[in-house]
């Protein structure tokens, strides 16, 4: 199973399908208005212990620049977690994230208190 899943994972692309017939009810999109550069984009399966493989290769997201995140059709799990990775080495966290019923996650840094909010849509 764990095999199953990791090979999911790896197939989920940075490309929209033109047809939306053939998209994932967990497809997003992930929006970066944090002020800084991300370096590294994990989605796992909340069941997983794992991360997994970087979504971003060797590309960054840019703040205000948006990631489409695309899972492979068949895909059944909804509960998500997120990990991204600023160009710093910082790291932030959201986990149980329902893509199920989200289209985009759009992520905020709060210079005042330190911390990396997110918001769904």
């Amino acid at each position: 199973m764990r095999a199953l899943l990791f090979a999911a994972f790896a197939a989920v692309t940075l490309l929209v399908s033109g047809n939306a017939n053939a998209q994932s009810q967990q497809d997003f999109q992930l929006v970066n208005r944090t002020g800084y550069t991300i370096d590294e984009v994990y989605v796992s399966a909340a069941s997983q212990n794992t991360w997994g493989n970087d979504l971003m290769g060797d590309d960054s997201l840019e703040d205000g620049q948006v990631l489409n995140v695309t899972f492979p059709r068949g895909a059944d799990a909804c509960s998500f977690d997120i990990k991204v990775v600023y160009d710093d080495a910082e790291t932030a966290e959201f986990r149980g994230v329902n893509l199920c019923q989200v289209s985009r996650v759009t992520i905020f840094y709060n210079r005042s208190a330190g911390s990396t909010r997110f918001t769904t849509e």
